[in-house]
């Protein structure tokens, strides 16, 4: 009479039946950490019965729920953090460029952008016409700058050996305008990508953790089931 003869459970020190007790051997290690934190004198060598397992078996499932959901809180934190990092990380380069302009860089870009607009080609137009018009009609017996027009000539050089400069250091800090952007740019992506990648490990990381936790309940659910057809049957 096998089943009739009684063992002692480690936990609860009551005298059960071989079928109501369970090999200490055969407990899975997780499950045997839980037991040992509560009892630290638990060994392997006996056994526990039904009862205090299945209660430990529920008190592992509950930890391991409680550590999926800490784990979900901390991936939410650290992927709000990087959203941060990366809003520190994109600013407006063209605000910091003109905060660094000095007084003839604004004067230069300034005349620039006149030389280049249609006000300034209506305004240079009107000019060159009146000059003309007071040189050949209004002024015909004493004209200040009779044909070929030699002093507008002269002016005409004159304006363009000072505007083409102008225009020149206008065009080279907007290549530098230009590089920063694109520098900026590639920190921004590279930050982007060096975020991507961390999250992806952490993910991949957290799926495969969750896996194997998955895999564990199945097995405790599975061994309560046993139990449960042990006891029925």
């Amino acid at each position: 009479m096998a089943d009739q003869e009684t063992v002692p459970c480690q936990v609860c020190r009551e005298q059960k039946r071989r079928n109501e007790v369970v090999p200490a051997g055969s407990i899975p290690e997780s499950i045997a950490g839980v037991i040992r934190r509560e009892y630290p004198a638990w060994s392997r060598e006996g056994c526990i019965c039904s009862t205090d397992l299945n209660r430990f078996r529920a008190q592992y499932i509950r930890e391991i729920l409680e550590r999926e959901k800490d784990e979900l809180s901390s991936l939410e934190e650290t992927i709000e953090r990087s959203m941060k990092d990366h809003e520190l990380t994109a600013k407006n380069v063209n605000i910091e460029f003109d905060r660094q302009l000095s007084f003839g860089d604004r004067v230069s870009d300034r005349l620039a952008d006149f030389a280049g607009s249609w006000t300034f080609i209506t305004i240079f137009t009107g000019v060159f016409l009146v000059w003309i018009a007071i040189n050949t009609i209004v002024l015909v017996l004493r004209p200040f700058d009779p044909y070929p027009f030699i002093l507008l000539n002269l002016v005409l050089s004159a304006l363009a050996a000072i505007q083409a400069p102008v225009i020149i250091m206008s065009q080279n800090r907007q290549e530098e305008r230009d590089r920063m952007n694109a520098e900026h740019d590639y920190q921004v992506n590279l930050n982007a990508e060096m975020e991507i990648h961390q999250l992806h490990k952490k993910i991949d990381h957290l799926l495969i953790n969750q896996g194997e936790r998955l895999l564990e309940i199945q097995k405790i659910q599975v061994e309560l089931m046993e139990d449960l057809a042990k006891r029925t049957g």
